[in-house]
């Protein structure tokens, strides 16, 4: 697949009320399992076709239990009416940079497909190319070490700079620096979140989740609305590994949810990496039982690079090609409910004030400004949305001349 075969933003497929609410059906539809919905969709050749089948016709294509579930009356999604539930997702979707793509779209990341259970359906904001790109995750401890954050971090800068779209779950510590350094190469993040698409979990993660949703891309399978709930998390772990060629652990205890990616991804024939340390830090023990259990052992992201086939020429080209991609805008109502405060617009003038002429952090603005986190955010959002101010990659924020 070529960069002109990738899927844009206008390629996605717009769903109409009655494709989406049969969609919707199947997805939600108890105890139908992934596999016999693939059947059945195989054989009827879409939702539509599928619900309107016979008990008879459906249980001799599935069987019995596949039947029922897809002729039983469809219930409330996170507590919504099913019917009102399908109008909310629609007019998400018609939000610039939402899309809700099932297993029938062109732009459905390719990679989820060699899964034996693919989601039938996914919620996606920002970029849908980075869906189909080459892609490694990168993935570790909440509590990671300042080393480990720093090195998760740099790997991912490398990576991306080299053409790989680097994945991960938006969490705490390891996942928030490998979104930060690949949104600051070239080609890009995807994050993979345990929530609906509409939320963002944890909250200290919104201005992350913003530069994100802008730069690369955020993916949920969980209905819009969906809480954080711990069951969840596991699950999502799975499409984590699913979209990647190889998995990167930087830093995990024996007991992390990071070796559930890393069994995962070996599940799916995915290549499993962990990075060594200390044998006297707890941090390091599941990576180095990993390593044991026949992961491979990296200390440089060219060791990365090397198992994905690239040569140094051919990652110079990559990254050159990925720099001229355009960035996908945010959508303005997905920000202004997850950022809640819409700022005054003297906060808003305050905040172009300090930037002057030069880039400034997050805490720069904060120490010019006395502005706390929520105020300083909101306003950095208003100016963005307005086109005043960019985000440059490493957090850092710049005014844009008008002409």
């Amino acid at each position: 697949m070529t960069t002109a075969d990738l899927p844009t933003e206008e390629a996605a497929s717009t769903l109409d009320f009655d494709e989406l609410r049969a969609w919707l059906r199947l997805a939600h539809a108890k105890g139908l399992r992934p596999l016999a919905l693939r059947t059945l969709l195989g054989a009827f050749g879409g939702p539509l076709e599928v619900l309107s089948e016979s008990f008879a016709t459906l249980a001799e294509t599935a069987d019995a239990r596949a039947a029922e579930a897809v002729l039983a009356p469809p219930g409330d999604i996170e507590g919504v009416p099913f019917d009102h539930y399908i109008e909310a997702a629609l007019a998400w979707a018609s939000e610039p940079g939402n899309h809700v793509l099932t297993l029938a779209d062109a732009a459905y990341p390719q990679a989820l497909l060699t899964m034996p259970d693919p989601p039938p359906l996914l919620y996606a904001k920002g970029r849908l190319d980075l869906l189909q790109a080459r892609a490694v995750a990168i993935v570790g401890s909440r509590h990671a070490t300042p080393q480990g954050l720093e090195d998760a971090r740099r790997f991912a800068r490398v990576l991306s700079d080299a053409g790989l779209a680097v994945v991960s779950g938006l969490a705490l510590g390891i996942d928030a620096s490998a979104h930060r350094g690949a949104l600051e190469g070239a080609t890009g993040t995807v994050s993979v979140i345990g929530t609906g698409a509409d939320l963002v979990y944890p909250a200290a993660h919104h201005t992350l989740a913003h530069e994100i949703a802008r730069d690369g891309a955020i993916l949920s399978e969980w209905p819009l609305g969906t809480p954080a709930r711990s069951a969840n998390f596991p699950q999502r772990n799975r499409l984590i590994a699913g979209l990647s060629g190889g998995v990167l652990i930087v830093e995990a205890a024996m007991r992390s949810g990071s070796l559930i990616t890393a069994r995962l991804a070996n599940e799916m024939g995915r290549d499993v990496f962990a990075m060594p340390g200390s044998v006297h830090a707890p941090l390091s023990q599941g990576c180095h039982r990993l390593i044991k259990q026949g992961a491979k052992l990296v200390e440089t992201p060219e060791e990365v690079l090397e198992e994905f086939g690239f040569s140094p020429a051919k990652a110079s080209a990559a990254a050159s090609a990925a720099k001229r991609r355009k960035l996908r805008p945010i959508s303005a109502s997905w920000a202004s409910a997850n950022l809640h405060a819409v700022p005054a617009s003297d906060d808003a003038e305050r905040v172009l004030g300090a930037l002057g002429h030069a880039p400034a952090t997050l805490e720069i603005l904060a120490a010019r400004t006395d502005l706390n986190g929520a105020a300083l955010q909101g306003a950095l959002l208003q100016l963005e949305l307005s086109g005043r101010v960019a985000a440059l990659g490493g957090g850092r924020y710049a005014a844009v001349e008008r002409s």
